[in-house]
């Protein structure tokens, strides 16, 4: 049985997704939808598909197994909850939304109609990534006991002027926290578990002509005892690297640039490095960081990485739903990433400490 799917939205990201969809060989992609009914049908045009300005029509009309949702982040839950009412597994792109009280009506709407919701993350598929899961879940650096996140990249105008939405509180629903960061918030929470508290706060520095943060910084003790670092900004020109390490209680440290010199923009740029493990100094395998990068840098080479990583997560998400399990990246891993996000804006506003769970 092949699974039957759909994309809601049809802008810079949607078309990386249809691509991936496209060449699943137990996926049918067959619709998609669009508010706009003239950018709708030049989207399913192209893919060969049906476009639709009603989500549950389209869903009920196709028998749609599956939905992804590629629309701009304030209207993630507006799209989603339709589709998961009309009874279609729903993938979101990142962040789940921008609000707690959006995921959690997402979540609830989910588990009602008894259908699987899932936040994509493909960075968590990249090799040097799953090496450090692994390497903690083995137990070979002791207790996580401090978690770093840098992202260092660079945004222009015309990137923000690319899209109406793009750089506006209303549109967007915050700047790099909310756009660029996800990716290694969650590898930080994934490595690193719960977080207790937090301080943290965010400024625009070098671009005036957007109302967001292009940079974001915050302290974190997690549940565990362990400590945390985030350091996110767009305003380093050239671009240098987005990173993320964890130090375990035995001393030792394995750390992924998941990200090196121009950040990928959706639609606009390649992905120009590999991702790589840049240290790893766990008690006698110091000396593979040649060999993975010799390995890692010749596997990018024979695959589009932008198409590939997402492609590997709509199939883990297919699965999902063929074997009645979670998807890896599971809505209420993506919500503790908005909580996160969420509480680092509160932070500043209030000037205090935020202790989890919270209320925004």
């Amino acid at each position: 049985m092949k699974i039957r799917a759909g994309l809601i939205g049809c802008g810079k990201v949607a078309h990386i997704h249809a691509r991936a969809l496209s060449d699943i060989t137990d996926i049918q992609f067959v619709a998609v939808h669009s508010r706009s009914e003239i950018k709708g049908r030049k989207f399913a045009k192209k893919y060969s598909v049906k476009s639709y300005t009603d989500i549950a029509c389209m869903v009920r009309e196709n028998d749609l197994n599956m939905v992804v949702v590629c629309t701009p982040h304030p209207n993630h839950a507006g799209s989603a909850i339709p589709a998961l009412q009309a009874g279609a597994h729903v993938l979101v792109e990142k962040p789940l939304a921008t609000s707690l009280e959006d995921c959690d009506q997402m979540i609830s709407t989910a588990k009602k109609a008894h259908v699987k919701l899932g936040v994509v993350s493909q960075r968590r598929f990249f090799r040097p990534v799953q090496r450090i899961r692994e390497a903690i879940d083995s137990g070979k650096i002791g207790e996580p006991v401090l978690g770093i996140v840098t992202l260092l990249g660079y945004r222009d105008k015309q990137y923000y002027r690319s899209d109406p939405w793009r750089g506006t509180w209303h549109g967007e629903g915050g700047g790099i926290l909310v756009n660029q960061a996800p990716h290694q918030l969650d590898l930080l929470l994934w490595f690193m578990g719960e977080i207790d508290e937090l301080y943290g706060c965010w400024a625009n520095l070098n671009h005036p002509y957007i109302e967001v943060e292009d940079t974001a910084l915050a302290v974190i003790r997690f549940k565990s005892g362990a400590l945390g670092n985030i350091i996110v900004s767009n305003s380093q020109n050239p671009a240098l690297y987005g990173r993320v390490s964890v130090f375990g209680k035995n001393g030792a440290t394995v750390s992924v640039q998941t990200d090196g010199g121009a950040m990928f923009i959706a639609g606009m740029s390649q992905i120009e490095e590999p991702p790589l493990n840049d240290v790893w100094t766990i008690s006698g395998e110091e000396d593979m960081l040649n060999s993975w990068r010799l390995e890692d840098e010749k596997f990018f080479k024979t695959i589009d990485p932008i198409q590939y990583y997402h492609q590997l997560q709509l199939q883990d998400f297919m699965n999902a739903i063929v074997q009645d399990r979670d998807p890896l990246i599971t809505a209420e891993q993506g919500r503790r990433t908005v909580e996160l996000i969420t509480a680092i804006y509160q932070s500043q506003r209030e000037n205090k400490i935020i202790r989890f769970p919270f209320k925004p």
